[in-house]
Formats: structure tokens, sequence, C-alpha cells
């Protein structure tokens, strides 16, 4: 099941008041706005990472590739992207701010409007689809460790994470066990698991449902 299908098998959502916006995401926290001309430009710089990953993977994705699919200098990609994991980390927005949405103000359980256990629950499931459709992608765009856990598009679910169990176990270490909770989602792992285990997503589905249950202390769904 791809994230898509998990996203239109839910119910039509109910008018409930939207949570506030949790972190932007798609520009580097030193850009907080881009001029219309560089915003332009860095969309064209995007298509063409895109149509170099759909003609010939992620390993075909490099900044003079980038650059030159683009017909722009190689500089010009610098500047934008930083690095090669800046750019594939810029690929991956689009998806993160549709999550982001998905879980901000999309259908419940996912979004608002179900309580929190059950929108905890869903939002595992969401990830897990999410980064199963874009393992290769997201593996590629995996900062190093100093950056893994301080970008904006992980401080957003973790900032949500926490924000549910809060809700469900006020009286615990909430943003410890949002790491924990989040670790079990990590792309990495779900590469070992489904690719060089062979575990079918069913299984990891129904082992985040087992978890959410045994960290927050309540009894899993029947």
């Amino acid at each position: 099941m791809l994230y898509a299908v998990f996203m239109s098998s839910l119910p039509h959502p109910l008018p409930t008041p939207q949570e506030p916006t949790l972190l932007e995401l798609g520009t580097a926290p030193e850009e907080p706005g881009l001029r219309a001309d560089a915003a332009r430009n860095r969309a064209r710089l995007l298509e063409a990472a895109a149509r170099l990953i759909a003609e010939h993977g992620v390993a075909g994705v490099t900044m003079e590739a980038v650059a030159a699919a683009a017909k722009v200098g190689k500089g010009t990609v610098f500047r934008r992207f930083g690095d090669r994991t800046g750019l594939l980390m810029a690929l991956l927005d689009h998806s993160g701010r549709q999550l982001q949405a998905d879980f901000l103000g999309g259908p419940p359980p996912l979004g608002p409007g179900a309580p929190p256990l059950e929108r905890l629950r869903a939002f595992g499931v969401a990830v897990l689809y999410r980064s199963a459709e874009q393992l290769e992608l997201q593996l590629a765009a995996q900062p190093e460790a100093c950056r893994r856990f301080s970008h904006p598009a992980v401080q957003a679910l973790r900032t949500h994470v926490t924000m549910l169990l809060r809700q469900i176990v006020p009286d615990a270490d909430c943003e410890l066990l949002a790491q924990t909770l989040l670790a079990s989602l990590d792309p990495a792992l779900i590469h070992h698991l489904t690719r060089q285990l062979g575990m079918p997503m069913e299984r990891l589905e129904a082992a985040w449902i087992d978890l959410v249950a045994r960290v927050t202390r309540t009894d899993p769904p029947t």
C-alpha cells in the first residue's frame, strides 16, 4: 500500500479547528524567503533532479548532472543547496509538506478530529508507507549525524508526536518517548527490515501499533 492509497482510504474530514502550523519546510534556515526569480530557479533545479531520478535513480543525481540538466553553472546548484544531501533533502520537501498538511489539517484519524491515541497510531502507519514509497531517496538524503536530528522536517515530526504523547501520557518524558517512537520509523531500519530481512509492511504496521500501546500504557485496538 502506498502513502497516497493510505490517505485516500481515510474518512472524509469533519469540520474541526486546525492545529497551529509546526515548521515550515522547503527553505534553509538562512533563507526564510526567496525572491520570485530565485524561487523559479530553485524549482527548475528540483525539476531537473526529479527527471534524473526518474531516468537513472538516485545514484544519477549529482550536482554536476543537475546543473547540466537545468543548463546552469555547477556553482548555482551548490549555492542553492549547499551539497548533494541538501539537494536530496529539498526533493523530499514536497512529500514532507504533504505529510505535515495531512496531520495538521487532513482527515482523521491522521488529522484533527480523532482521539490523540488514534492519531498517533495513524501517524506511524502513514510515515511507514511514505518511507517505503521513497526509500531510496530517503536513504540517500539522510544528513550526517550532526544534522540528522536537527533538520526542520525531522523536528516537525518530533514536535507532532510529542504533542500527541502529552495528551495521552502527560506524566511521561514525552520528548524522549517521541524520539524512541520515531527511531522505529527510521528509513535505514525500514530498509533493513523490508529489503534485507524480507519482512512485509503489514508486520511493521502491526509492530508500530503494538509499540504505541506499550509506550502509552494503553490497550491495542481490537
